[in-house]
């Protein structure tokens, strides 16, 4: 609806209401006695004095109420019933009192009725009709084009609101409804075409990431095939060597095919686990099996192990050799100390504690350090990812357990939790 067509609508509804309104008010207010017709029905009485009849009045076709007293103030006649029939009555309604005379004789007394208080009770009931009117039409109107707004503006705009809702939410599969006559067609249409081109944008990148991370995991399964010939040649030669030097020299060469081996394991792991492929099952095991595990990934020999308790836990013993190895290479790699291994059961949970006497993390870091690729200040100059930990929370998450960190004064520990059944 264009601005001509409302200013056209707008003085309509303005005339209508002022034409209603001036023929409501046409009315006067005075009543006006028609004299010579009183006059006339007043001679006529006069002339006709001895026979009255209520069918035989004179002046009816004047269309005036009148009562006819004797000359002794009763009652004889009028033109209806209800009508004020003596003198006090008449005198408070203000009707016109005539002495009805013959030839100087006073027969008796004509009271005219005063239609004053009847013209007035209607025109005042009229008055509240178009009263009613003049509020009820321009209300109606008002609702009829609010109605219009609503469903053309207000409606288009409520749906567009709901659909970028939905946008925000992420479900990209709900179009935006457009009905014919849609003021805002072209608009709505470019939200809609919008949200098409976001949808096939995330298919799109969906699709890139996910060849990105089943290229990183085929890779990595790939390199491992190699790097486990060189583990194994390293090893051989290192049995038929004899010269201390050499030998020596090959155990650096296995160390590092290790920690390469342990790189794309990770690296192999993140991209099965975003993949949905890295599975953790869980059983139960006795707490013995912990001492071959920590000897196991032991391999600088410096960890002392306490005395652990004996109970049941649930857990995959392949993730936790995983953790295990992660837990003890990060403390030779970032502190180079001894670790102290320790263990306590606190409620449902068997706690084991890996305790190194480095400098460890510092406070602010703490909270940040199991986040993928997230790396700590002590890191700078090792080589690493920043994947072990991110990795071990997921797998002993799984595990319905726990794994989480503390500073000492003398050192650092990372504290596994394990669920007692």
């Amino acid at each position: 609806m264009n601005f001509k067509r409302l200013v056209v609508i707008f003085l309509v509804v303005i005339l209508t209401c002022s034409g209603l309104t001036l023929y409501a008010f046409k009315y006067s207010g005075e009543y006006e006695i028609d004299v010579p017709a009183v006059n006339d029905i007043a001679n006529s009485l006069a002339n006709g004095w001895v026979k009255l009849e209520d069918n035989q009045l004179p002046g009816l076709n004047y269309k005036m109420d009148y009562v006819v007293l004797d000359n002794k103030n009763q009652f004889l006649i009028a033109t209806r019933k209800g009508l004020n029939n003596d003198l006090g009555s008449a005198i408070r309604n203000r009707d016109i009192i005539l002495d009805i005379k013959l030839e100087d004789e006073v027969l008796g007394k004509l009271i005219v009725y005063n239609d004053s208080k009847t013209q007035w009770i209607a025109f005042r009931n009229r008055i509240l009709v178009y009263t009613y009117l003049l509020i009820i039409f321009p209300a109606v109107i008002c609702l009829l084009y609010f109605a219009y707004i609503d469903r053309k503006i207000i409606l288009p705009f409520r749906k567009l609101q709901i659909f970028a809702r939905h946008v925000a939410e992420g479900n990209l599969d709900m179009p935006l409804e457009m009905d014919e006559g849609n003021l805002f067609g072209a608009f709505t249409e470019s939200f809609d075409l919008m949200r098409e081109e976001i949808n096939n944008s995330r298919a799109r990148e969906s699709l890139a990431n996910q060849s990105k991370k089943e290229l990183v995991a085929s890779l990595s399964h790939d390199i491992k095939t190699p790097v486990a010939s060189i583990k194994a040649v390293t090893e051989l030669m290192h049995i038929k060597t004899p010269d201390e030097s050499q030998r020596r020299q090959l155990e650096i060469i296995n160390s590092k095919a290790d920690q390469i081996d342990t790189l794309i394991t990770n690296m192999f792991n993140a991209s099965l686990e975003e993949l949905q492929e890295l599975k953790v099952v869980s059983s139960e095991h006795t707490s013995d099996i912990f001492y071959d595990l920590i000897k196991a990934a032991d391999y600088n020999n410096l960890t002392e192990i306490a005395r652990i308790p004996q109970c049941i836990f649930l857990g995959d013993l392949l993730r936790l050799t995983q953790v295990i190895d992660n837990i003890i290479s990060n403390s030779y790699k970032y502190a180079g100390t001894s670790i102290y291994v320790s263990s306590v059961i606190k409620g449902k949970h068997l706690e084991i504690a890996f305790k190194d006497y480095g400098k460890g993390v510092s406070e602010e870091e703490k909270p940040l350090l199991f986040n993928k690729y997230f790396r700590a200040k002590n890191s700078k100059g090792q080589n690493g990812t920043g994947l072990g930990l991110y990795i071990s929370k997921y797998m002993m998450e799984k595990m319905e357990g726990d794994i989480y960190c503390e500073n000492s004064q003398d050192g650092f520990t990372m504290v596994l939790k394990l669920l007692i059944p």
